[in-house]
């Protein structure tokens, strides 16, 4: 199990990104929806938890085949998402990732909020996360693959008519006033003989490009959501995802005989043999619906569940 701890920066507060983050959560998803991929919402509705009290559990698929790599398609179904299960209990939250048919693959992303540049090394209050496992990435000047650089997204040239704040200039994390930090623990676990390694580096390489892109989003479309209530984000939140939703079971239906790449063949979630090959055992998955509460942290010396 490969753990790292993203420190992520952002010239806003604390209650301000309350409303931010689901804004941009929601715009996001329907942006990278189309073409019988995106992440369709299962489910967005009140949680309580015995320790955090009320907040909101969302249960997305996300589908992604042909944004993985070819060494990974080649042996996932045709029709293959993620499931994520995102608890929020603001200013922390949990997220899951599980894909059904590959028990020893796993994710999770504990998330605290703080009005900070990102010094606390206890912020989740457990234990300090070692340094060399710390990274901090920078919104305005750490690179993301181009395919997702927009101009109207870059924080050099970014004002906020409604804040006064903006652009960012190098070093703005020292001075900027509002700061707050998003603290990302991300533990990843792929225990799959031949590809732990290579599959935990790409899920991180990729979760920081994720990190990066929205959060620089959030900030650049400050003056879309400013000023909202949670009524108010809550409702575009509801009406985004209906869209969104749409626009993936439509590109879905209109693909559904589209050709396998020949370097690939379609794998039953029951081929057993092919997943004894690979080294997974399988396993009587219980179904998601039945349990809200996400699981206990995870230790780096604990057995993946």
């Amino acid at each position: 199990m490969l753990m790292k701890e993203y420190r992520i920066c952002m010239p806003l507060t604390v209650e301000e990104y309350k409303i931010g983050q689901l804004y941009m959560i929601s715009k996001h998803s329907n942006e990278q929806s189309g073409g019988g991929e995106g992440v369709e919402v299962v489910r967005n509705q009140p949680d309580t938890h015995p320790q955090h009290g009320l907040g909101q559990l969302t249960e997305k698929r996300i589908y992604l085949n042909s944004k993985l790599p070819s060494w990974v398609s080649v042996f996932v179904p045709r029709v293959f998402y993620v499931t994520e299960k995102a608890w929020n209990f603001y200013p922390y939250t949990i997220t899951e990732y599980s894909v059904s048919f590959l028990p020893k693959f796993s994710i999770r992303i504990e998330t605290r909020f703080e009005n900070n540049n990102g010094d606390n090394n206890n912020v989740f209050g457990d234990r300090p996360t070692p340094a060399e496992s710390v990274s901090h990435l920078d919104i305005l000047i750490d690179p993301i693959p181009d395919k997702h650089y927009k101009e109207t997204e870059d924080l050099s040239s970014w004002v906020s008519e409604k804040t006064g704040r903006g652009p960012l200039v190098e070093g703005w994390r020292k001075d900027s006033i509002p700061i707050m930090c998003s603290y990302k623990r991300v533990q990843c676990s792929f225990e799959v003989y031949g590809f732990q390694g290579k599959t935990e580096d790409f899920i991180h390489r990729n979760i920081q490009d994720i990190l990066l892109v929205g959060h620089r989003q959030a900030v650049a479309w400050t003056d879309e959501w400013h000023g909202m209530s949670l009524e108010d984000v809550r409702e575009y939140e509801r009406q985004i995802q209906e869209q969104t939703n749409s626009k993936l079971k439509s590109t879905q239906n209109n693909n559904t005989a589209a050709p396998r790449p020949a370097y690939s063949r379609s794998m039953s979630v029951t081929d057993e043999r092919s997943l004894k090959k690979m080294g997974v055992k399988t396993m009587a998955m219980s179904d998601p619906s039945t349990s809200t509460l996400p699981h206990s942290t995870v230790r780096l010396n604990s057995t993946p569940e």
